[in-house]
């Protein structure tokens, strides 16, 4: 796909009336102003659907980080709107929003962002207890089940996360992004932090994730073997969509990289 694809949405499929998922609409994002102004996303509207699974590939300044970014309400677009299911981000008060994000959105960033002094199980039932609540047993056993955290960690969920490997710090990360339902998890260079051991791991257990826990997943990631754990990618260049992909393999999306403008 090119040419038109930059029109194009992450999806045929309107999200409108879907449950959970998230999309964008003409979304743009300008840093600074004047002449020193950079465009970082240029109208993009892309469509993150419920229980799929999205990566988001390009070079690097096309605005992959951004888009994420903005989509989870963590930076504010400069125009358009982002949807998390049928909530338009833009219309919340900022009190709104917060418990939007915290209960609603999932977030694994590159460097963990684990709290040192919390063990691994706090660490993962920190959004829960941030919300004045008790975690969900039953939905918790089933998250460290699928995450293998119990046969990989075992009695480390105990342990502080000094106490674990990069592999195991990200997979108590996953399950903290996960711990909520959330509509969404959001996944920024999962692998970036990791041996190529641990970082084949990680996309595989977010696909496990939409495939046994129903889950929503997009992931920013330069890693073709990692993208082609998806069901689709988005490349952007220049903040721009300029080609989706269903169905990739890792020789596709190696090939679409080697185009002009393709390479992250």
């Amino acid at each position: 796909m090119s040419g038109s694809a930059a029109a194009r949405t992450a999806s045929g499929a309107s999200p409108r009336g879907r449950s959970g998922g998230a999309h964008t609409e003409r979304l743009t994002k300008v840093h600074g102003s004047g002449p020193m102004a950079v465009r970082a996303l240029d109208d993009v509207s892309a469509v993150f659907p419920a229980g799929r699974f999205t990566a988001i590939m390009g070079p690097s300044g096309a605005g992959k980080s951004t888009l994420l970014h903005c989509a989870a309400g963590l930076e504010d677009a400069t125009s358009g709107r982002v949807f998390v299911g049928d909530e338009e981000l833009g219309t919340l008060s900022d009190r709104r929003l917060t418990r939007l994000r915290r209960e609603r959105i999932g977030f694994v960033f590159q460097a963990f962002n684990l709290l040192p002094a919390l063990t691994a199980h706090d660490n993962i039932v920190l959004p829960v207890t941030l919300a004045g609540r008790a975690p969900d047993t039953a939905w918790f056993d089933t998250v460290v089940r699928v995450l293998r955290l119990g046969d990989r960690l075992g009695d480390r969920l105990a342990h502080r996360p000094a106490e674990l490997s990069g592999g195991q710090r990200q997979r108590v990360a996953l399950a903290r992004a996960l711990v909520t339902r959330p509509d969404i998890v959001f996944a920024d260079e999962p692998t970036g932090n990791l041996d190529s051991r641990s970082g084949a791991e990680v996309p595989a257990l977010l696909r496990g994730a939409v495939d046994d826990l129903g889950q929503t997943v997009a992931m920013v990631t330069h890693d073709p073997a990692a993208a082609a754990h998806a069901d689709a990618v988005v490349f952007l260049a220049d903040g721009r969509i300029a080609d989706v992909m269903d169905a990739p393999t890792e020789g596709r999306v190696l090939d679409r990289m080697r185009e002009p403008g393709g390479r992250p």
